[in-house]
């Protein structure tokens, strides 16, 4: 009896045996399914699932309440998107076996899995001089020798190394499965209507010709609407004057810890924080440790670190820490030219002399800047739009829409950040 007991355990509650084709309701699109087993084990692993604990949209959630959703929420959403996509090209007769489809969803799942906390608001402030690419080219490395080679395609999609062009494109290009899914995704979010594309409608619209990837003409119209839809998010959301200043004191505050860290000053924080604060400069090398230390970070080692330091010893980082944790900012003005040089040092040396700091400890508090926004990249590859006779056209020229041409110009403001007791 105890042999048939022990059987049935094993047998109902052994992980390795469940059911792995599971279905998540995801609140854009609905119900999106996992297609293979590996997914499942490539999503199951703790590189992956640490995604839920890194928000998407880095500090936007101080403007946009709302903008609490993640990287996980962003990769899931990418593969249903990449999973419809192939669906059209195979409809319109490109051939796409099963072999690169696998590695579709693979690479475009791990596309975003080396964002560190808060995403683009500490990228090069954690590990000094890598982007989130390399990373996660490092991390799609080490997985392909835990899943033995499954993932060396996905590697070669994700590096752009592979013969047919059009599947990269779907991967990274100026109207790639990774746009259509944050905007519309971040636009639900936040709020922001405007950022509301139609990922579907685009995704339909699909083709390949010259092994790239083009745009039926149909399509030309939902084009152009993703392209402004991309320029006012932009505006709205991700370069909102206040989300930028929340960022740029999120950077502030790691950049003081770093320096009292290396300066014998004793900082409570995780041990893989306290690690990367403790190095010095770039990290030459990605090293395993290196790795597996970045892979235990996420938003909630910033914020337990936030709430550490608001009582440290130190008052700078102390007052970083306290802006950050109860939202109460520096003021920023943002300006088409660039901030004068009498402006600066007027707040420069108000802080100096207020709080008695030298140049360095009042450049935390006062500090300018420049941030721009291009919505579409000519010199990038283009989005094409692919006529019924045959015939390619940029959308910049195919599109009857002046302010089309007006997006593939870069818009660059300029910005101060000073505290609010300066005015």
């Amino acid at each position: 009896m105890f042999d048939i007991y022990m059987y049935l355990c094993l047998k109902y509650f052994d992980l390795s045996q469940r059911n792995k084709l599971k279905i998540i309701n995801d609140p854009i699109y609905g119900f999106i399914t996992i297609p293979n087993e590996l997914i499942f084990d490539l999503i199951e692993h703790p590189y992956f699932q640490r995604l839920r604990r890194i928000s998407q949209m880095g500090l936007s959630h101080l403007v946009y309440p709302g903008a609490q959703h993640t990287r996980f929420h962003h990769a899931l959403g990418c593969l249903h998107l990449m999973r419809k996509a192939v669906q059209v090209l195979r409809f319109k007769s490109v051939e796409i076996d099963e072999t690169e489809e696998e590695a579709l969803y693979i690479a475009i799942l791990l596309h975003d899995i080396g964002h560190g906390p808060f995403s683009h608001a500490m990228e090069h402030s954690i590990i000094e001089g890598v982007s989130h690419e390399q990373l996660s080219l490092k991390f799609m490395q080490k997985l392909n020798e835990e899943f033995e080679g499954k993932l060396s395609l996905a590697i070669q999609l994700f590096t752009n190394q592979y013969h047919k062009e059009f599947l990269g494109q779907l991967l990274a290009s100026q109207l790639d499965i990774d746009r259509l899914d944050y905007l519309k995704r971040d636009s639900f979010y936040t709020g922001v209507a405007e950022g509301n594309i139609n990922s579907e409608r685009l995704i339909t619209m699909l083709n390949v010709k010259n092994n790239h990837l083009v745009v039926e003409e149909k399509g030309i119209y939902s084009v152009e609407k993703f392209l402004v839809a991309r320029r006012l998010m932009y505006w709205q959301v991700y370069l909102h004057k206040t989300g930028l200043v929340a960022e740029q004191l999120l950077i502030k505050m790691l950049k003081r810890a770093k320096y009292l860290v290396q300066n014998e000053f004793e900082l409570n924080a995780s041990k893989n924080l306290t690690f990367f604060m403790k190095q010095q400069g770039a990290i030459e090398t990605l090293s395993d440790e290196v790795i597996d230390r970045f892979a235990s970070l996420d938003d909630y080692d910033i914020v337990s670190a936030i709430k550490e330091w608001v009582d440290c010893g130190d008052e700078i980082l102390e007052s970083l820490c306290k802006m950050i944790l109860h939202r109460n900012l520096l003021k920023i003005k943002l300006k088409n030219k660039p901030i004068s040089e009498e402006k600066f040092n007027k707040h420069f040396n108000a802080v100096k002399e207020k709080h008695q700091y030298n140049d360095e400890e009042a450049s935390y508090f006062v500090f300018s800047g420049s941030t721009s926004n291009l919505a579409y990249q000519t010199m990038t590859t283009p989005i094409n739009i692919l006529y019924k006779n045959g015939k390619i056209k940029d959308v910049s020229k195919a599109s009857d829409q002046l302010n089309l041409k007006a997006l593939a110009k870069p818009v660059v403001k300029y910005y101060m950040c000073y505290p609010k007791s300066n005015n």
